[in-house]
């Protein structure tokens, strides 16, 4: 099936973070199979991000109270650094299916860490694996110093259990709330997790503080270890089915029937959790190119930002206004509110984040100005402020965002062409206001018309 340019601007911004013209003219005439093949040879090589760990690499022991501020303020700045860095990849990386892949498990195994290194090793680790095998992805995870940081296993000890790594696994990882798993499992899981902690920023085994007994978990007994329970819930068919319906959720993002839920489910179970099986099969099927797929989910923040930055070449000469962007939108990169990720959807849009995603058009490219709080430096801060909304007054400056659009290189990218600008950048179905809206700017210059467009409530959904 020769795909049509609508559905091949879908695709682009479904597998990735929107197209560009020359895609566009590149993809035309072929069909799904062919573009998805594309997208996934693309992305057989990728780049790591990286940061400078050097500051970090100090023996604290040595460190003044003083210094030792410093280093925790420098931990705790290193959460914005990172994000920027992750956002610069998001708007550069060729090997987009990666990226978008990589920002999935991003939420899928949400953790929050102040340090840097276990931020990044985890954020490559998920890279590394993202079109890969999701029982080797969930196996490193599991024992990556981040996730056993986060979820308390260094307390998982024989003489006193911690069950909350155990139950996240369970809950959020794999089989997902209250399917197949009874509190029991999760106890019992818990005792085969002891004995996995970090040293010196490393997972290791400490056999001394395993529970070496017998254990029954999903109707099997033996003397398991973390290992083996990991591999008895890739044995479990529901976990193929709980990532299945994570994942058509974020390609599809509408409800699709129950059998072709169980045909995508069945597919990645039988090729033993390959990811590219599923990925490919969900990005080439019918529903997925379907009238009422397209232009039905609410972009992200990320998604939002990125898609703008791509397409206009933004150059943020304040590089702190993107940080506050993407606070007041409520997502700010390796900053989850919880373990159980961002709830996505509809609760992307209140009163004040619509407010903003409809101007941010006007801000990014027309030297628009932003309020935000120079006293939060802290993300913990950032979550109290988001969760608890606190009372306290502080101070609010009005700044100029400072971002840099190149109205020249996006006139080039549309020249002759210039009349399909509202589909290129509109996805869903207009309303009759935003028609009207439209019609009324026909005359006006390229960027009025471009940044009026996405200051259309429409704009918001691909």
């Amino acid at each position: 099936m020769k795909l049509t340019r609508r559905q091949i601007q879908h695709l682009y911004w479904r597998a990735g973070f929107g197209p560009e013209p020359c895609n566009l003219n590149d993809a035309e005439g072929k069909t799904a199979e062919e573009l998805v093949n594309h997208l996934f040879k693309t992305s057989e090589k990728y780049d790591e991000i990286r940061m400078d760990l050097s500051k970090f690499d100090v023996d604290r022991k040595s460190l003044s109270d003083e210094e030792k501020k410093e280093l925790i303020k420098l931990a705790n700045q290193s959460v914005f650094e990172l994000d920027l860095i992750w956002m610069k990849q998001l708007v550069d990386t060729k090997p987009v299916l990666r990226e978008k892949m990589t920002f999935f498990f991003h939420d899928h195994f949400a953790m929050r860490s102040k340090n840097p290194k276990e931020n990044i090793d985890l954020n490559n680790l998920l890279r590394k694996h993202a079109l890969g095998n999701f029982g080797e992805l969930l196996m490193e995870v599991s024992k990556s110093p981040a996730m056993i940081e986060y979820l308390n296993n260094k307390q998982n000890k024989k003489d006193s259990p911690n069950e909350n790594f155990a139950r996240e696994v369970m809950e959020l990882f794999t089989l997902g709330r209250d399917n197949g798993y009874t509190e029991t499992d999760i106890k019992e899981a818990a005792r085969a997790f002891t004995g996995w902690t970090v040293f010196q920023g490393e997972f290791i085994f400490r056999p001394r503080i395993h529970d070496a007994e017998s254990k029954t978990i999903l109707g099997e007994t033996g003397n398991f270890t973390g290992e083996d329970v990991i591999k008895i819930l890739l044995n479990q068919q529901q976990t193929a089915r709980y990532l299945t319906e994570k994942l058509v959720e974020f390609f599809i993002g509408r409800p699709i029937s129950d059998l072709e839920i169980t045909t995508f489910s069945q597919q990645f179970f039988s090729s033993n959790y390959d990811l590219s099986v599923l990925v490919k099969s969900i990005l080439t099927s019918s529903v997925f190119y379907a009238d009422e797929t397209i232009g039905c989910k609410i972009k992200s923040p990320t998604e939002l930002l990125v898609g703008m930055t791509r397409l206009f070449e933004i150059d943020y000469k304040e590089p702190k206004a993107v940080i506050q962007i993407q606070r007041k939108l409520n997502q700010l990169l390796f900053f989850p509110p919880n373990v159980a990720g961002w709830s996505g959807g509809r609760a992307w849009i209140d009163s004040s984040t619509l407010m903003l995603r409809l101007k941010l058009s006007s801000l990014l490219l027309n030297f628009g100005v932003i309020e935000w709080d120079e006293k939060s430096d802290d993300p913990e801060q950032v979550l109290i402020h988001q969760e608890k909304k606190r009372d306290a007054i502080q101070a609010n400056i009005e700044k100029r965002i400072n971002a840099h659009p190149d109205w020249k290189a996006f006139e080039a990218k549309m020249k002759g062409q210039e009349s399909e600008l509202t589909s290129f950048l509109i996805q869903a179905k207009l309303s009759e206001g935003a028609q009207k809206t439209i019609d009324q700017s026909s005359s006006k210059s390229l960027k009025d018309r471009a940044i009026e467009l996405l200051s259309l409530p429409e704009y918001q959904l691909y």
